[in-house]
């Protein structure tokens, strides 16, 4: 009963929080320089809130043990890194140059605002939405929104075969006991995950850092640049501290995902997806549809090959279950850009989705 109290008093202060932030939304939206701090605040912490599942989710719960404190100085330092390299090496541009294709906001309307607290409330509901076409599409022309379609869709596909490809051969190597043996190093592979957290990390940051930075102007000043550090630095302590909230379940329920060798590879293969699509054109893609894809494709390659009908099925739910959730976050975040600006093109993503399907 006293579990039940806290929750629904958690619930309650979660709901008052965000109205809070809704009224302030309503209050300062025609003051730019006041309504593009509290657009980036928001869209901070909900991108980094709903993506950790696919950067941290994997780190977090092989290393939950770990002080939450340490786990935040070592992200939260690589957070502000990434941010003043890219600050140094881009003339004070923080996005990586993936903003190239979206204007400035010289205003904000109150659908710029809400699509962050959006963002929040989902990624309370467990969702793993795409932070890229939720927090990007409300400011992008239907050309821009096009090709972060067209790109993410490749994405998809390149992880899913991938990791088809990839745990197909570790799952033959495991039947044969030469690979993924119950006895191993632990501590030299736990070593190892640290260092591909840290590439993944910081291969996600140069996609989706531009997530947040849309609401600023695209160079930043000093004063600016320690203001968003400042802000990056505390946001991703709170979010180690509750060791990623309620939508770290999507990773956990996986199968053998605390095991620390299948975690230490799903980094290294994302981190490097994600720096091949990055090399590739500055258009932003969606990083939760690549992770989804590694995701099926490995479950499916170890359950298909393990020769039980059962687990296969529970599988196929799973993975069906995530692609559904980011399909209704797909569909909201067209809904919001199509309210932000009347004057999208919808015929052009109807044309794109129906290319995809046939």
């Amino acid at each position: 009963m006293k579990l039940f109290a806290k929750k629904n008093s958690s619930d309650l202060t979660f709901y008052a929080v965000l109205a809070l932030f809704v009224i302030a939304s309503i209050i300062f939206r025609d003051r730019p320089q006041i309504a593009m701090w509290i657009g980036f605040g928001l869209a901070a912490y909900s991108a980094v809130a709903n993506d950790s599942i696919q950067t941290l989710g994997t780190f977090l719960t092989t290393n939950r043990k770990s002080p939450w404190w340490l786990l935040w100085l070592f992200l939260g330092g690589i957070l502000v890194a990434v941010v003043i390299y890219g600050w140094f090496a881009n003339t004070g541009d923080i996005s990586y140059g993936r903003l190239s294709k979206i204007a400035q906001p010289e205003s904000f309307s109150i659908i710029h605002l809400l699509a962050p607290i959006v963002l929040i409330f989902l990624t309370k509901l467990k969702m793993p939405v795409s932070t890229t076409f939720l927090l990007l599409s409300v400011f992008s022309t239907s050309k821009t929104i096009s090709g972060m379609l067209t790109k993410t869709f490749i994405g998809y596909f390149v992880a899913f075969m991938a990791a088809l490809l990839i745990w197909g051969i570790i799952a033959q190597f495991r039947k044969r006991k030469t690979f993924f043996n119950k006895g191993y190093n632990v501590k030299a592979w736990r070593v190892f995950q640290w260092f591909t957290t840290a590439y993944l990390w910081v291969s996600w940051l140069m996609q989706d850092i531009a997530n947040t930075a849309v609401f600023l102007p695209r160079t930043l000043g000093m004063t600016e640049l320690i203001y968003v550090s400042v802000f990056f630095f505390l946001a991703m302590g709170f979010l180690l501290y509750i060791r990623g909230g309620r939508i770290q379940e999507i990773v956990t329920e996986k199968t053998d995902i605390v095991d620390v060798r299948a975690a230490t590879l799903i980094d290294l293969i994302f981190g490097t997806i994600l720096i091949v699509f990055k090399e590739w054109n500055d258009m932003p893609m969606s990083t939760t549809w690549v992770f989804l894809g590694l995701l099926a494709g490995r479950e499916v390659a170890l359950t298909q090959l393990s020769g039980k009908e059962k687990p296969y099925l529970k599988t196929l739910g799973l993975v069906m279950k995530d692609v559904a959730l980011a399909g209704i976050g797909l569909l909201i975040s067209m809904g919001l850009a199509v309210l932000a600006r009347p004057d999208l093109n919808i015929q052009d993503f109807g044309d794109l989705f129906a290319s995809v399907l046939y």
